[in-house]
Parts: C-alpha cells; sequence; structure tokens
C-alpha cells in the first residue's frame, strides 16, 4: 500500500473513533489509534518489505516484538481505562482546562495520535528493512531489551493494578515489586523497549533515526504526557504520604530508595 494511501486510511479511522468517542463519552479511545495503529502500521511494512525481498530473521523478530507490544498495550487500555465507568483522570482534567473548546482540542490530539504512529514507526523500519542479513549479537541483545522490557511493563501494571484494587490501600502509595524502585517503572519499561529497534538497526545507514524512538518517547513520557499528569493525579488523591513517596524514589530511572533518617 502506496504511504499516502496508508496515511489516508489512518486519519480515516482517527476521525471515526473520534466520533465514537465522543458518542459514548470516552476520550481514553484515543490511546488505542497509538497501540493499535504502531502494530498494524509495523505489519504493512513488513508486508511491503517481504513483498520485495525475502524477509530476514530479524524482521520477524522486530514484527512480533511489535506486535506483542501493540496488543498487550491495547488489552491493558481497553480493560483498565476504556470499560471502566469513569473518564480517564487526564482526559477528564483536559476537558475542564478546554471549555467549550474541548471537542476542538481532543479532534486535534485525536489526528496528533496518527502523527505519532508514522514518527514511531520510522526506528521499526529501519529494524524491518535492515540490509544486514547476518543475526549479530546486537540483534539478541535487541531481543533480550524487547523481551525483557515487556515482562517488566506488564509485570508493573499488574502490581499497581493488585494494589488498587485493595480497598484498603485507598490513599495509600504503592510501594510493590518495580515500584519501590521507581515511581513510574511502566513508562521506564516503555521507553526501554524502544532501544529493541535502535540496536537492531545496528549496521543500516538510517542507523541514527532509529534513535528518535527512545528520545521522543523519553521526552513525552517524562515532560509532557506521562510522568506531568500522573504525579499531579497521585498528589491531589495522596497528598503527604505521595510527598514522601517522591522524596525518597526516583521518578523515572529505578534505583534503591533513599533511606528515611529519623531524628528523634
Amino acid at each position: 500500500m502506496q504511504d499516502w494511501v496508508s496515511c489516508l486510511v489512518f486519519f480515516l479511522v482517527a476521525i471515526t473513533c473520534y466520533g465514537v468517542a465522543l458518542l459514548l463519552r470516552k476520550m481514553s479511545i484515543m490511546d488505542l489509534i497509538w497501540s493499535l495503529g504502531l502494530g498494524a502500521g509495523a505489519t504493512l511494512i513488513f508486508l511491503e518489505a517481504s513483498s520485495e525481498n525475502a524477509s530476514s530473521i530479524r524482521a520477524y523478530f522486530a514484527l512480533g516484538l511489535i506486535l506483542a507490544w501493540s496488543l498487550r498495550l491495547s488489552g491493558h487500555l481497553f480493560f483498565n481505562r476504556i470499560l471502566k465507568e469513569n473518564e480517564d483522570a487526564r482526559y477528564q482534567r483536559l476537558i475542564e482546562h478546554a471549555g467549550r473548546f474541548w471537542k476542538a482540542v481532543f479532534l486535534f490530539l485525536f489526528l496528533t495520535q496518527v502523527v505519532l504512529v508514522y514518527v514511531f514507526l520510522i526506528p521499526i523500519r529501519i529494524a524491518i528493512e535492515s540490509p544486514v542479513f547476518t543475526f549479530a549479537w546486537h540483534d539478541w541483545l535487541a531481543l533480550c531489551i524487547g523481551i525483557l522490557a515487556l515482562i517488566g511493563e506488564t509485570i508493573s501494571d499488574n502490581q499497581l493494578k493488585q494494589f488498587s484494587s485493595d480497598p484498603e490501600n485507598e490513599g495509600k502509595v504503592c510501594k510493590l515489586g518495580f515500584w519501590r524502585y521507581s515511581r513510574h517503572p511502566n513508562y521506564f519499561f516503555e521507553w526501554l523497549f524502544w532501544w529493541t529497534f535502535v540496536f537492531f538497526s545496528l549496521g543500516s545507514a538510517s542507523f541514527f533515526f532509529s534513535l528518535i524512538g527512545p528520545l521522543v518517547m523519553y521526552g513525552f513520557l517524562r515532560y509532557i504526557s506521562g510522568v506531568p499528569f500522573a504525579e499531579l493525579s497521585s498528589l491531589e488523591r495522596r497528598g503527604e504520604a505521595y510527598r514522601s513517596y517522591q522524596k525518597e524514589t526516583s521518578v523515572f530511572f529505578p534505583r534503591m530508595p533513599k533511606l528515611k533518617i529519623n531524628n528523634d
């Protein structure tokens, strides 16, 4: 499929999803454009590449990892956000701040998801279309990073879900497992996943463009759409308990928590 045709299809899907979101009053449907769009886009790239040349083992692994990522994240978003009775707190806050312009703001955000899909398809395309046919050490490293990141993000999400589902933990801060070492381990593992395609791309003439994945992802998670909203929401709901957690625990990269000093 030609790039402009696939791009047009993605934009039409985004507009359709926007209409459904308005109808259901569920703006969190927007997140599925991102997760499912990358899986669909990667599949199209793989099919296009395999129709022109025999696909390498690297291409199969790269596609398999991004599809596993896409299905895992889409399932998590669908069952834990979209099916929830209440709107995602991030989007509810945005609706309130945007006032009477909230529909226009969300239309822009829905369409922006398509742009982001194409940005993150760049490192995936480089990995799948890499002319280096030999499966080398860096490919094994990429495979290990991808699997580790997927497992880590799944465990992090499940640990938070398990903690939040217990009524006795209302107002408390999750410090189970990975959450003891990072305030946002799920975001850390999401960022780590995009290094997979950097190492898959070693040897390609377009290698440096593969760095778009982890660099842009870190910017979005750390400073735009991830950490800032999550921190604000946690402070509103947990107050002093979360402020104490902020002082003890790394915001993003896992490390041992700081020890409390008792001055009594």
